[in-house]
């Protein structure tokens, strides 16, 4: 279990992966639920996508595990994909909110 230095960095890296449709990252849109990396370097992501069905999620996914693969700890990276709790605006951080016009 990673502490939570080696999570904030991974975080980090994922602040770089954005969300193609918003233009937003996806840890600021609140889709990144948990961020782990295991004794051997394997990164786990448990995230969620703003719609089931989402046809770029298999592009988020790559730049996911592209943008952790920088990461020096990390030697792979598995992306979970979940629908519970299910994505809300109420997740997205101030800054997305203000980037989006959401009140």
């Amino acid at each position: 279990m990673a502490d939570q230095a080696t999570k904030d960095k991974l975080l980090e890296a994922l602040e770089n992966v954005i969300d193609p449709e918003l233009g937003i990252d996806i840890v600021n849109l609140g889709l990144v639920y948990d961020v782990d990396l295991d004794e051997e370097g394997n990164a786990h992501v448990t995230m969620t996508l703003t719609a089931m069905g989402c046809p770029l999620a298999g592009t988020i996914v790559n730049d996911v595990k592209r943008c952790l693969s920088d990461v020096e700890e990390v030697n792979d990276a598995e992306v979970d994909i979940v629908w519970n709790p299910p994505w809300t605006k109420d997740k997205m951080s101030r800054y997305a909110k203000i980037a989006l016009g959401i009140t």
